[in-house]
């Protein structure tokens, strides 16, 4: 049977109204009506749409949120960005992702606690605030990319002036989904200074004669090392050829989180590229630069501290607007779950 004949197959209507409710007495469903839901021809369908948030009007509602809600009734004050096509009260950017803008005053300290889904954090504004993981102490400035792990005991902090924000990226989704997302609270973490072992690409530490294996040896990839090697790949590269760096574990060479994937991209001044089309929802953050992107046939223009959204098997298109600053962003995509399970799949232009 083909997409031609979808339409003749039989509808729960056409069956005797005694026979539909034998069915249902006895918890069954005819997958016939509904073969079409469930296996639709040649693509998926999504219910992920195109959405951009936009940072002028995310920015005043959080700090709105600030003076409404102290953080002892928060525990996390935070701003769901919803996909209205998944519908707002699902809390979810894509199927898997869940997003959310975090804020924490000058003073204040979210409370330290675990929890089963992981998380990362794509700092925004701030600072003198930082993340305590498993007692690692990790600053967070501007573009910074901060791990908290599954079941790994986190808090966070602000010592600074003015207020803290950062974008998080969970895969809550996928836990609500599995029934298996919890939280724990916990103590304050006694902290220690956070010390980077990993100097440059190629190079790992060895400690009484082997290396690391841990599954998490770095929590944070610091923006001001990932926009420098960005521009020095960019500088070595065609243009029209995305200048693109995969956030990893530098000892395996694995993406950086099990479920997520995360990559910065750099688009030169004046450029347009455009975006392998594959399987996986995308979100992507502007951490510098103005732009314009096409995705899926919505056009939409972006700005600094935006954050927008594209379907899987969408095609996309980002032009830098500007002729002489370069675009920054931060991509984080679904690709690690579709590999594992075998859905990953690209698709040509």
């Amino acid at each position: 049977m083909n997409a031609r004949d979808a339409h003749r197959l039989g509808t729960s209507e056409e069956l005797p109204a005694e026979y539909r409710e034998a069915l249902t007495a006895a918890q069954l469903v005819p997958l016939w009506p509904h073969m079409r839901d469930a296996l639709p021809y040649d693509a998926p369908r999504t219910r992920t749409v195109p959405t951009l948030w936009a940072w002028s009007k995310v920015r005043p509602l959080l700090l709105r949120a600030g003076e409404l809600t102290p953080m002892d009734k928060a525990e996390r004050r935070v701003l769901v960005l919803s996909n209205p096509g998944r519908g707002l009260e699902q809390l979810q950017a894509t199927s898997a992702m869940f997003l959310g803008m975090q804020l924490v005053l000058p003073g204040e300290v979210a409370p330290n606690h675990r929890h089963s889904p992981n998380a990362v954090r794509i700092v925004i504004e701030g600072e003198g605030g930082y993340t305590v993981v498993e007692g690692a102490r990790c600053p967070m400035e501007h573009g910074d990319l901060v791990l908290t792990p599954s079941t790994l005991w986190h808090e966070h902090h602000h010592e600074g002036k003015g207020p803290l924000i950062w974008l998080d990226v969970l895969d809550l989704p996928v836990a609500l989904a599995l029934e298996v997302s919890y939280a724990i609270s916990g103590a304050p973490q006694a902290q220690r200074p956070f010390q980077s072992r990993y100097a440059g690409g190629g190079l790992v530490p060895v400690v009484h004669g082997h290396r690391d294996r841990s599954r998490y040896p770095v929590m944070r990839y610091e923006w001001r090392r990932t926009q420098s090697a960005l521009e020095a790949l960019a500088a070595g590269s065609d243009r029209g050829t995305p200048a693109i760096l995969a956030y990893v574990n530098p000892e395996t060479g694995e993406d950086c989180m099990n479920t997520v994937a995360y990559s910065a991209l750099m688009v030169r001044p004046g450029e347009e590229v455009k975006l392998p089309r594959i399987s996986p929802s995308r979100v992507l953050h502007v951490v510098e630069g103005a732009g314009d992107a096409e995705i899926g046939g919505v056009s939409m223009s972006f700005e600094r501290s935006d954050t927008f959204c594209a379907p899987g098997l969408a095609r996309v298109r980002l032009a830098n607007r500007s002729a002489r600053a370069p675009l920054f962003l931060v991509i984080a995509d679904e690709s690690p779950v579709h590999r594992k399970l075998g859905y990953y799949e690209e698709r040509p232009e």
